[in-house]
């Protein structure tokens, strides 16, 4: 039973002209118009040092010496062109657009002071983030071993610890194992690349179109044939899986013709890391068709309905994954966070930069094992939903 229905639902997703459209043509379609739109962007639009002021309202020395490093002049792919200025002088250059923000710095939280959203606007403001967060943590770790070496002291002694290579010793501890953020703007970042991450995100979301259409076939409120296979004695795990996997290998044909026009027709370059973007976009088409499985049991409504839902709950979580502009992301996160959390949107995105911005796998494959986990909630629940459905008369 488990073969008949995988390939009866195969065949009906191929038979839907719609279906077909959105999930093959319409990938392919948005590509080309991206590559049109933004071959040149690179040329135009090349990202450069950003200006930015700082105020020393207190002291921060780990805050002043980082953004130094990042200025470093002799470093010719530095991030940042830095001025000390008076807070008053920042928010004059501020208002000229002759920097792109200025940093105040205070003794415990720095704050970062912008005139608009924008990408430098957010690398500035996820750097300070960043080295706010390595600062917390030197702090707590100093603060650490400095109890740790008082331990077993009388209360009056004279012969206190040594701070300073206390401090030292941490600092090169961190200096050896720490992920730090890579300046590969000036030489790597490519807004097209970035828009091409998008798009496969986005066909890995659509694709649970395929799997809401997939299982409606197979619901008794939603046609004949759904009523017939309702009252058959076949294991709703089977009705769910082989629906689940008849829509996986469509989608997966899908994904393949759109990373073949990609790199041989656009010349997209993927670089290195191409065999990673597949493993992801593997793992997030599972997740996008679990979520389509799971609206189409869940939820009870005529065919129409489903779908604009998933639509919307898909596209909901794209904005908020920052697909429609990345400042949104970086608000979520650091406002709601748990809505992240659980946004497939934000998984495949987040997956994809950390592949473009990090130097090791770790937050890579966190985001791989936190869709895969989605999906087997989704499945669960598709499951658990699609056994509890009774029907007073079909």
């Amino acid at each position: 039973m488990f073969y008949h229905n995988f390939k009866y639902a195969f065949k009906t997703l191929f038979r839907d002209k719609m279906l077909i459209f959105w999930t093959f043509a319409f990938p392919i379609i948005l590509g080309t118009f991206f590559n049109m739109a933004f071959s040149n962007i690179e040329n135009s639009e090349k990202l450069d040092i950003i200006s930015i002021a700082i105020v020393e309202k207190e002291e921060n020395e780990i805050m002043k010496q980082a953004f130094e490093t990042l200025s470093d002049e002799e470093n010719e792919d530095r991030l940042f062109q830095t001025q000390y200025e008076s807070e008053e002088r920042a928010k004059e250059l501020l208002e000229n657009d002759e920097i792109t923000g200025y940093l105040v710095l205070l003794k415990e939280e720095p704050k970062v002071v912008i005139k608009s959203n924008g990408i430098n606007e957010t690398i500035l403001k996820y750097v300070t983030e960043e080295i706010m967060q390595n600062t917390e943590m030197i702090s707590n770790i100093v603060e650490k071993r400095v109890q740790e070496s008082m331990q077993g002291y009388p209360e009056r002694i004279y012969n206190m610890p040594n701070v300073e290579n206390i401090y030292e010793d941490v600092m090169k501890m961190l200096e050896d194992n720490q992920v730090e953020f890579k300046n590969i703007s000036n030489s790597n970042l490519s807004y097209t690349m970035i828009e091409f991450y998008t798009l496969i995100a986005m066909t890995c979301l659509y694709g649970g179109i395929l799997g809401m259409t997939a299982i409606n076939h197979n619901l008794a409120n939603m046609g004949n044939v759904g009523k017939r296979t309702s009252i058959t004695p076949t294991s709703k795990g089977k009705i769910i899986f082989s629906s689940l996997m008849a829509s996986y290998l469509a989608q997966l044909i899908g994904l393949a013709i759109l990373f073949v026009y990609t790199i041989f027709v656009l010349k997209v370059d993927y670089g290195t890391n191409l065999p990673l973007i597949v493993l992801l976009s593997l793992t997030g088409s599972l997740a996008g068709l679990s979520l389509g499985i799971a609206v189409a049991t869940l939820i009870k409504a005529n065919e129409n309905a489903k779908i604009g839902i998933l639509i919307a709950v898909t596209m909901l979580g794209c904005f908020l994954s920052g697909m429609m502009g990345i400042t949104m992301k970086y608000m979520i996160d650091k406002n709601v966070p748990i809505v992240n959390l659980v946004n497939p949107a934000s998984m495949i995105t987040d997956g994809f930069y950390a592949l473009y911005y990090y130097d090791t796998l770790d937050r890579y494959f966190l985001n791989i094992v936190s869709l895969l986990i989605f999906s087997g909630v989704m499945i669960i629940l598709s499951i658990n939903g699609l056994r509890k459905q009774k029907y007073e008369a079909l």
